[in-house]
């Protein structure tokens, strides 16, 4: 009755949703100078010419219309008429169309059990780009239906109480007054639940609402809650293994973490943590320190033992880091903005509260604050989409407040960590494009050129020179059924992707299976003679990817790597000068050497008169910064405020600021 994920509680509109999904009349025309005839019905346009056309067809033989006249001057019955259809029995309309297709895709989705995942999530984000979203007008956003609604404990029904922060729900529960029998019933229920609430404060989630949706959390706020369920369950015994846990994690709250950590240990369990935070390592009991490099470099253990003895080993770069040995050099000194900025005026999004900060232009700014201090609100949902509007061009609304100053921005790029692409048959080669000319060059040798080779026969996507057996994915998938599918090497081409016939085309002794195959500074060597080749592959390895593959998998790349990968394809493009680019957290998954690597390549993108934004929590990134926006000061509710500003030094001094105290240590002031 209380869960909106069964019928007998979910709202009957909304389905439990809490929101309704509509096809917005503005979003399917998005431009009403065009005619039909040139593509005024967007969802007609992006399927190809030839559906255009037949769906042109169809309504010119349903409605008398003039195709070639601009959308904007038909009649408004007319418009209409197209959008909305003409009822029972007659012409459909667009937009009616479309809701029919996404409700039968969607049915498609549930029957199939998601086995064709990929081509679904394509066809809803094709359908769903023309859609507006809006709280459900029966349940107003609660996801319940009137009865669940009307149950209330100490006054509040339970879509008040999932609304509260994590914080407020263990304060809501800890304060709760029950009559003696109401009490004896509830008891064991309030303890487990504020025990519960209690471990997730505990990994620092407490600015995270009970409600907040699983896709909005990042990597690291998942692992933590899972580490808190871990903790919960009070197992003894057990090996636990975590993937760097200190994702998206504040200095501030690493103690915490380690304290929970520490915790699991005492309760004689066993703990294993991938990480490269310094504090961790240094409370760990034992290290085991992997390299000496990446990729085909590394595989080796170059260290054992404890923090100390890490330190003292010569072989562990790891150890030198720790020791201050080696350590990422403060600049001697900060650049000064150029004149003007990007101003943000009253931004309201999620917990800013009307917060009115101006962006510097021409040097590296990191935005910093605790987890939940509305970071990613304010440079994210705020500046970045009015930016992506007015500077790209693309239609985009920011959350909140106004943004000025952005005439002075000739282009906006943002570099987040999502995949470089959902399939295994993309890879860094194929984002970045250089691929294309690779196949050009394989296509051009005397060998391919007497044979008729085109492009496309270097391409494991079309049929002609791929392996048909595997149909050039290079593994055959085997259905387990009730178990994960199972993924083993083709034997027909041995995981090279091409048939026999492509393989024989050789560029100084090497097969272009030969070339996705080899780590990006090799192939470096190999195609430096190939000018548009050459610019990619230096820039890939300039931001510390030279050991990854040039055909990796994408989906076998870390988040941090493939926001690398997307760093990479900027660089190697004509450089304006005068862009403005945003990075969200970009240090996640690296190793101090590496962090090292991309701060000298942000302050090159600044010398070359570039404006870099990096939402940050690494202090060496915000210890060689210019200028840092520092927000807070805490999480959730008592977030969304600028709590200082300026330069690293500036910032270090402001006693009321969690990342000044940890930024004064690192500065040593």
């Amino acid at each position: 009755m209380f869960s909106f994920n069964n019928p007998a509680g979910a709202c009957p509109k909304c389905n439990g949703l809490g929101e309704l999904r509509f096809f917005a009349p503005e979003l399917v025309v998005p431009d009403a100078k065009l005619s039909l005839d040139e593509g005024a019905i967007a969802p007609w346009r992006t399927a190809g010419g030839a559906y255009l056309n037949f769906m042109l067809h169809g309504l010119t033989a349903a409605l008398t219309v003039k195709t070639d006249v601009p959308f904007g001057k038909l009649p408004k019955k007319t418009q209409d008429k197209i959008l909305l259809g003409e009822g029972e029995g007659g012409y459909e309309g667009v937009i009616p169309g479309i809701e029919r297709r996404s409700r039968e895709y969607e049915k498609r989705r549930r029957e199939a059990g998601g086995t064709d995942a990929q081509t679904f999530e394509f066809i809803e984000e094709v359908f769903h780009k023309f859609a507006r979203v809006e709280a459900c007008d029966a349940c107003k956003g609660a996801r319940l239906r009137p009865e669940a609604l009307a149950v209330r404990l100490s006054g509040r029904n339970i879509r008040e109480v999932t609304g509260f922060s994590i914080r407020e729900a263990q304060a809501f529960f800890l304060e709760l007054k029950l009559g003696s029998r109401e009490a004896q019933v509830a008891e064991r229920v309030i303890k487990e639940v504020v025990s519960r609430l209690s471990f997730l404060v505990n990994v620092g989630l407490d600015y995270l609402s009970l409600d907040r949706a699983a896709a909005t959390l990042s990597g690291g706020e998942a692992e933590r809650i899972r580490l808190a369920t871990q903790i919960g369950a009070g197992l003894v015994g057990v090996l636990y293994v975590l993937d760097e846990p200190s994702i998206g994690l504040h200095p501030r709250d690493n103690d915490r973490l380690i304290a929970t950590l520490r915790a699991l240990r005492d309760l004689g369990n066993t703990v294993i943590v991938v990480e490269h935070d310094s504090e961790t390592i240094l409370a760990a009991d034992h290290v085991i320190d992997m390299g000496p490099r990446a990729g085909k470099h590394g595989g080796y253990i170059t260290a054992t033992g404890s923090p100390a003895q890490i330190q003292k080993n010569k072989d562990s770069l790891t150890g030198q880091y720790l020791s201050g040995k080696r350590a990422i050099a403060v600049p001697k000194s900060r650049r000064k903005p150029r004149a003007g900025g990007v101003r943000v005026k009253n931004a309201c999004a999620h917990n800013l509260k009307n917060v009115d900060v101006t962006f510097p232009l021409g040097v590296l700014t990191c935005i910093t604050g605790v987890s939940g201090s509305g970071k990613s609100s304010l440079v994210v949902d705020t500046l970045l989409q009015a930016a992506r509007t007015e500077v790209n061009g693309a239609r985009e609304e920011a959350l909140s407040g106004t943004v000025e100053g952005l005439s002075t921005i000739d282009k906006v790029i943002s570099i987040d960590q999502g995949a470089i692409g959902r399939s295994p048959r993309s890879n860094p080669a194929t984002y970045t494009g250089v691929f294309t000319v690779i196949r050009d060059l394989f296509a051009n040798l005397p060998e391919a050129r007497a044979r008729g080779y085109k492009p496309g026969r270097f391409s494991f996507n079309v049929k002609g020179g791929r392996c048909e057996a595997c149909e050039g994915d290079g593994v055959l998938r085997i259905e387990m059924h009730f178990l994960p599918d199972v993924f083993v090497q083709c034997e027909e081409c041995k995981g090279k992707r091409y048939n026999r016939e492509t393989l024989e085309i050789l560029y100084r002794g090497y097969s272009i299976a030969d070339v996705l195959a080899m780590p990006i500074d090799e192939a470096l060597e190999l195609l430096s003679a190939v000018p548009k080749v050459r610019a990619v592959l230096t820039a890939l390895s300039r931001v510390g990817l030279g050991y990854v593959e040039l055909g990796q998998s994408a989906t076998t790349l870390s988040g941090g790597e493939a926001q690398r990968v997307k760093l990479a394809k900027e660089l190697a493009r004509a450089a304006t000068g005068n862009t403005m680019y945003v990075l969200d957290e970009p240090t996640t998954g690296l190793h101090f050497t590496d962090i090292e690597i991309l701060v000298n390549v942000l302050q090159a993108l600044v010398d070359a008169g570039n404006s870099v934004i990096v939402i940050e929590h690494n202090l060496d990134v915000i210890k060689c910064a210019d200028y840092v926006i520092d927000m807070g000061p805490e999480g959730g509710s008592g977030g969304g405020t600028v709590v200082a500003e300026g330069t690293p030094e500036v910032v270090a001094r402001v006693k009321k600021s969690h990342t000044g105290r940890y930024l004064a240590r690192t500065l040593r002031m």
